[in-house]
């Protein structure tokens, strides 16, 4: 497994997640993630972080009954997560009091997160801002949802984004975003796009009568192209993703 490191200090680390890649396991599949790669490359970041506690079971059914299962899933210096099939940037902790200290400028909304992806249609507004609280899709329980009906608790989500280039392409309107979630949901921006009726390109969750492969990319159209967050020092500093190759030709066209 070959990941790039793209920032590297005693208590931080930023790396280049590929797509198709997991950050950590699910309780479920065996597939290779990035936690496993940190456990080779990094072995004393094994007990920073907190584990994630998974429990599996059907709706509704009581975690008393036989066939309700629970594990934990290690997150090495895991502070936050991009989906499997999102590429770029993602930053690690590699000792626990640079852990709080990230996680800290999650809370507090201090760090900024900065992503490229294509969208389906023509967004015609240049800039905006997208704010609808996010909670469980009632229809599908793999997905999240801002669409009115969805269950469970609301959370906020606010996201900001910037119009680059608007296109046609192969009989289809396309829209390339920059997109600055304010929030950390998960799938903001995938669920956010689909709110206002411009799904990601490719997004086999939440546009899944889309066409794909579109433009030779035959993956989620989504790429963490840099984040911003503050050193131990109080230095901010930028550390940016190159696009890989399949995403660039897309968002070049």
């Amino acid at each position: 497994m070959k990941i790039e490191i793209l920032y590297e200090d005693k208590d931080i680390l930023v790396i280049n997640k590929p797509s198709g890649l997991m950050v950590h396991g699910d309780g479920r599949s065996e597939e290779k993630t990035l936690t496993d790669w940190i456990l080779e490359k990094y072995p004393k970041m094994k007990n920073v972080g907190e584990p994630l506690h998974v429990s599996r079971g059907k709706p509704g059914q009581s975690s008393k009954d036989d066939r309700f299962t629970s594990s934990v899933v290690e997150r090495p210096g895991i502070v936050h997560r991009l989906d499997k099939e999102t590429s770029g940037a993602l930053i690690l902790a590699k000792n626990q009091k640079s852990f709080e200290f990230l996680k800290n400028q999650f809370k507090e909304r201090e760090m900024q997160k900065t992503y490229l992806t294509l969208v389906w249609g023509i967004v015609k507004k240049d800039s905006g801002v997208i704010e609808a609280p996010i909670a469980r899709s009632k229809n599908d329980f793999r997905q999240w949802s801002a669409q009115k009906g969805k269950r469970g608790q609301e959370r906020e989500a606010v996201t900001e984004y910037k119009v680059l280039k608007r296109f046609q392409c192969q009989g289809e309107a396309l829209t390339l975003l920059e997109v600055s979630p304010k929030t950390g949901r998960t799938h903001q921006i995938r669920v956010h796009m689909k709110y206002i009726n411009h799904p990601v390109v490719c997004d086999r969750l939440y546009a899944p009568s889309k066409p794909c492969p579109v433009l030779n990319l035959d993956r989620l159209a989504l790429h963490a192209k840099s984040i911003e967050f503050a050193l131990n020092t109080g230095k901010r500093i930028l550390v940016e993703a190159p696009l890989p190759s399949d995403i660039a030709k897309a968002m070049s066209l």
